[in-house]
């Protein structure tokens, strides 16, 4: 064991350290890194998880990039048809990266009941579509099967069932028409499952249904679609991927980002970024300015030690070193009781859902917590290393010291 570490454990062992003036200066720095580290852990895993439940949702209705027709114009309705028959589907294999890809279409339709009537979009999918992210949003009943033969089977929201009285088993009559010249179409749908999203902008305007119904109301052919949905591995690399796709894609045919569609909600949630990262730059700030105090404080509580180890012939730096091992296991301390409760809190809100948020603004029912091992260590590295960088300058005040004036020191 080198000398520095055998002082700097000597010091942090003795009992006149545990009880001198400097412990509660000491205790209240240990806190601040650890109340730091608190908010820093929630702010990045709440952040993450917002950004994340709000892409779910957005995807969810939309994939990650839409395929249509150039004629189709920005309405959520399908305009101009597109055939199945595709290079790039059902597999997209001239490009990696791509998970899934699905045919849908569109069409508005006007529910209606004895007393009441709404306005919705019913979304028209077939075998090939992806559930996994309504299986999530699923509160009631089960998921439509459109793997056999047509049926009227339909999804609604928990927010339309809400609106209009409806429940599991219940039936409707939608009506569908172009113009105002021609009688409406009818179509029975039953209800077979309630989701919630959580996404109210999108919850209160889609149903899901058959695609089949859309193709027949629009005299559509069996194997054409009004868009296709595409699904990528790395949402990061969306922009890269959808500008492949759009050049693998027919010269009639555009592609949109489900970031370019959403423009403003993912302009929204990038925001929560710039408040992360304000928030660990003060919490780092206020934990390494409490730091420094301690180490001020502790070199003076130390001084005449200081002049006695540079009378025997300790470098200036070799005595800092002494301080710094002390501030190490002072900083190490705090991380250890930051993470302990911080991750506790966090694993607390991920099971027990404590702290609800009001999803008229945050789109999401109780705050979202994602938890990764790698910004777990990349934070606590990242708070240790820049602690002990601001306790470099204080430390100077070492090589200040005359051993004579020192070793008089009271």
């Amino acid at each position: 064991m080198n000398f520095e570490l055998f002082i700097a454990k000597r010091i942090i062992g003795s009992k006149t350290y545990k009880s001198s003036v400097s412990a509660p200066i000491i205790k209240i720095g240990i806190a601040a890194i650890a109340i730091g580290v608190v908010v820093m852990l929630i702010a990045i895993a709440t952040g993450l998880g917002l950004q994340q439940k709000i892409r779910d949702k957005v995807v969810a209705f939309n994939g990650h990039i839409i395929i249509d027709n150039y004629d189709t114009n920005t309405s959520d309705e399908s305009q101009v048809p597109i055939s199945l028959e595709q290079d790039f589907y059902p597999e997209f294999n001239t490009l990696e990266g791509i998970s899934h890809i699905q045919g849908t279409a569109n069409k508005f339709t006007i529910i209606r009941t004895t007393t009441d009537f709404e306005g919705v979009v019913i979304k028209g999918v077939g075998k090939d579509y992806k559930w996994n992210y309504f299986e999530e949003f699923l509160i009631d009943g089960r998921l439509p099967d459109f793997t056999q033969k047509l049926n009227n089977e339909i999804l609604i929201s928990k927010y339309l069932a809400n609106r209009l009285g409806f429940k599991i088993g219940d039936t409707f009559q939608s009506l569908f028409g172009e113009d105002l010249e021609r009688l409406p179409r009818i179509r029975n749908f039953e209800i077979v499952g309630i989701y919630n999203s959580g996404f109210q902008e999108l919850d209160e305007k889609f149903c899901i249904a058959d695609i089949r119904h859309i193709q027949r109301l629009n005299k559509w052919e069996k194997n054409q679609v009004g868009a296709f949905e595409v699904f990528v591995d790395d949402f990061s690399k969306i922009e890269e991927t959808g500008e492949a796709v759009y050049r693998e894609i027919p010269s009639l045919m555009k592609s949109t980002t489900v970031t370019d569609k959403y423009y403003s909600v993912f302009e929204w949630i990038k925001i929560f970024d710039n408040n992360t990262y304000g928030i660990i730059a003060i919490m780092i700030l206020v934990a390494g300015i409490n730091m420094i105090t301690a180490l001020l404080v502790l070199i003076l509580e130390r001084t005449q030690m200081i002049g006695v180890l540079k009378a025997l012939g300790t470098a200036n730096w070799s005595v800092r070193k002494v301080f710094l091992y002390n501030a190490s296991y002072l900083i190490g301390l705090g991380l250890l009781w930051g993470n302990l409760i911080g991750l506790g809190l966090l694993f607390a809100q991920k099971y027990f859902k404590l702290f609800p948020l009001n999803p008229d603004t945050y789109y999401v029912s109780e705050a979202p917590v994602y938890m990764s091992l790698d910004y777990i260590l990349l934070l606590n590295f990242g708070t240790f290393v820049l602690c002990l960088l601001m306790l470099l300058i204080p430390s100077v005040i070492i090589s200040k010291i005359s051993p004579v004036r020192a070793i008089r020191f009271d």
